[in-house]
């Protein structure tokens, strides 16, 4: 039994495929199968790609992929090459689930101001109804707002609102 590399070679020649073929079927790039024949590990992406890498081409040749993974690792322990661990894949996925974590925390500040704002509006429409009922219960709020002026402006608030509302259904309807 020769070296992993070799092997994977030989097993590959001797079924007569070529890499472009395996390049066809598993879209691994063939810089990544030549890597794997010629047993240079660090040029292969890393983690947990580099078992799917050899996955994918053991089982491009019908080998059993189980004992060719186990080779694999075997090949890289005893080359002393060192390769990535899956510890970025753990810090990645860490990092992606502090990043939604944060996107939520945000939506909901988002939501807790607006609704913080709609309250205040409430207990300011609230506050103005309640002074306005009790100044015209007293009697003052007439002396404090005068009718003719508060009716032409309510007319021309009302004036610009049916202004505004028959411009947009003109044109939405047209």
């Amino acid at each position: 039994m020769g070296s992993f590399g070799e092997d994977l070679r030989t097993e590959r020649l001797s079924r007569g495929v070529a890499l472009e073929d395996i390049t066809a079927v598993t879209k691994i790039s063939r810089h990544h199968l030549l890597a794997l024949e010629q047993e240079k590990f660090r040029i292969l992406p890393g983690g947990i790609l580099n078992k799917g890498i050899v996955r994918g081409y053991a089982g491009a040749l019908g080998l059993d992929e189980q004992d060719w993974t186990e080779r694999f690792l075997k090949a890289c322990r005893d080359s002393g090459q060192t390769i990535d661990d899956d510890r970025g894949w753990a810090a990645f996925a860490s990092n992606v689930g502090k990043a939604r974590i944060l996107r939520h925390d945000a939506a909901e500040a988002r939501l807790r101001w607006a609704g913080a704002l709609l309250l205040l509006f409430v207990v300011a429409i609230c506050a103005f109804l309640t002074v306005r009922y009790l100044g015209l219960r007293a009697g003052w709020w007439s002396t404090l707002l005068p009718m003719q002026k508060a009716s032409a402006a309510c007319d021309s608030v009302w004036s610009v609102i049916h202004t505004a509302m028959s411009h947009v259904l003109s044109r939405h309807n047209g």
